[in-house]
């Protein structure tokens, strides 16, 4: 599958980088001790192809709307997509509290390991660790859980799997000409919007 961001091809390679803050220090008899405070967001980082149909949309996304958070389809590594044969929404079977790193749906299909994504309350996206065979099957997540997912909501998979992110601001640009044909905006950053 193809992914745009601003309606211009998405080009490969894509880096998706997990930031997750983790403190370490040595004790005075020089063990590690290592903590978290259990935040994470996802950021993403790639350039496009840029067109005669989708330049200008380009320009004005690169130049505009800084301040605001925005959002476009998460890119999925090749493999798991290849062998994902669930629907986009599969039905929650048991509510999880927030800090659980497994949630247990009633899939049609097989989520593979490395898939993104999302709860229908939740603005954070998550990674599935584990295989998910169809039928009544928990999906192990990364990271835990941000807030309680209820049996009301769904999982959101695919092309539901929805990032919302801020562009990063130390690498925002305009656009680029070569020879007043090909035209490039230049590596795009992005970071979660969490």
């Amino acid at each position: 599958m193809a992914y745009t961001f601003n309606g211009a091809t998405i080009l490969a390679p894509v880096t998706i980088t997990s930031n997750q803050p983790i403190y370490e220090t040595d004790t005075v008899s020089l063990s590690k001790q290592r903590a978290s405070q259990g935040a994470q967001r996802w950021e993403l980082s790639f350039t496009t192809v840029t067109t005669e149909n989708t330049e200008a949309d380009m320009l004005v996304g690169m130049i505009t709307g800084l301040a605001t958070s925005a959002t476009m389809v998460m890119p999925q590594i090749p493999s798991a997509a290849k062998g994902n044969t669930a629907s986009v929404s599969l039905v929650i079977s048991v509510a999880a509290a927030a800090g659980l790193s497994a949630v247990t749906v009633v899939s049609d299909g097989v989520i593979k390991k490395g898939s993104f994504i999302k709860f229908s309350n939740h603005d954070k996206l998550y990674m599935v660790t584990a295989d998910v065979a169809a039928g009544t099957a928990p999906v192990s997540i990364y990271p835990s859980l941000r807030t309680a997912v209820a049996i009301t909501d769904t999982l959101q998979t695919g092309t539901s799997a929805v990032l919302s992110y801020y562009r990063d601001i130390d690498t925002t640009q305009g656009l680029s000409f070569a020879d007043g044909i090909i035209s490039s905006v230049g590596t795009i950053s992005l970071v979660e919007a969490i």
